[in-house]
């Protein structure tokens, strides 16, 4: 693995601003204008929940670890940023990135094991592959992706914090879920791991039910939770800029300026005004006082609130959609191009 990521073909390559991800997909889809609307498809956020679920049921099948599935589904997000979806078969695109990123994270699996479980898990849609297919999906995969094969996760981040953050096993996990949850979003491929592991953290000091830590979805959006996670980053970019006006600098690129009042969902922050953390005379809540060393850490560290804020208000958006995602719909739709066009054969 490279040193770090900021030396990594991650960085340099395979990070993306919204706009310049939106004009790659738009340019897929104007090469062959017919054939996206022969075969509409679902939102994006819906194909990822799908996709994800798939990469679970055979990962869960072959006893892969989190760390190799992770990578399997950065592969798959880098892979369609290149090709378009209805011009693959996605049931073996999955079983292909799983079968790679196994092999780049020291764990892996034989081909066969990989096509027989496959099969077993899609008969409809995959009856017609075998381990040629596989291999040669595999060099495709390569191909398409430069051969720049090291993905460097957010789990490192939690697991060097959490201690530094006294979060509880229950915040741990939940943190642990939050970022398993980003996968079905496009944050792998517009932020560094970092920014998502410490916004993971926030999410599970704040946003999370205690008693459903590890619920995803259905674990999070509390709308206070919301709120004190909004005024937890105006407070710490606050503190970072006044920190850096004293030393006679500015925030730098990593703390763009917001202006005092910023809209969130679950209502509306301020960096001044209204109560500060843990003020009152009540005795202290311990969330309140992580919460207070949360912010002060990030505010000595010169970390990208901006793009925590965003990360923090992309995976809550994605919490929302996944309440209106329809399985059947979004397996029939692919189920649909597969067949009219042969790729199962």
């Amino acid at each position: 693995m490279a040193a770090n990521f900021w030396e990594s073909t991650q960085r340099r390559y395979w990070q993306f601003t919204k706009e310049e991800l939106a004009a790659m997909r738009q340019k897929l889809e104007d090469e062959d204008p017919n054939l996206v609307q022969m075969y509409p498809l679902p939102q994006l956020r819906h194909i990822n929940i799908y996709l994800n679920q798939q990469f679970n049921r055979l990962a869960k099948r072959l006893g892969v670890r989190q760390q190799a599935l992770a990578t399997a589904q950065v592969y798959l997000k880098r892979f369609y940023t290149r090709v378009e979806i209805r011009r693959t078969n996605p049931y073996l695109l999955v079983a292909t990135a799983l079968y790679l990123a196994c092999k780049m994270e020291e764990c892996p699996q034989h081909i066969r094991l990989i096509v027989q479980e496959a099969r077993g898990l899609w008969p409809e849609t995959f009856h017609g592959q075998d381990t040629s297919k596989l291999g040669e999906c595999e060099f495709f995969l390569i191909s398409e992706m430069s051969s720049q094969l090291i993905v460097h996760q957010p789990y490192r981040t939690l697991t060097q914090l959490q201690g530094e953050f006294n979060l509880t096993p229950e915040e741990s996990q939940a943190a642990w879920q939050a970022i398993n949850d980003h996968y079905m979003t496009d944050l792998p491929l517009l932020y560094p791991p970092h920014i998502i592991g410490l916004t993971a953290i926030l999410l599970a000091l704040t946003c999370y039910n205690r008693q459903n830590a590890a619920g995803g979805p259905n674990g999070a959006g509390s709308s206070g939770g919301l709120v004190m996670a909004a005024n937890a980053l105006a407070h710490a970019q606050a503190q970072s800029q006044a920190r850096a006006a004293a030393m006679g600098g500015n925030s730098g690129p990593g703390t763009p300026n917001l202006t005092p009042q910023g809209s969130f969902p679950g209502g509306s922050f301020s960096s001044q005004g209204g109560r500060e953390l843990g003020e009152g005379t009540s005795p202290p809540d311990p969330r309140v006082a992580k919460m207070q060393r949360f912010t002060k850490w990030l505010a000595e560290s010169n970390i990208d609130i901006e793009g925590m804020i965003d990360c923090t208000q992309e995976i809550i958006s994605f919490y929302d959609c996944h309440e209106q995602y329809d399985d059947f719909a979004v397996r029939d739709n692919i189920k649909r191009f597969i067949k009219a066009r042969g790729l199962d054969k």
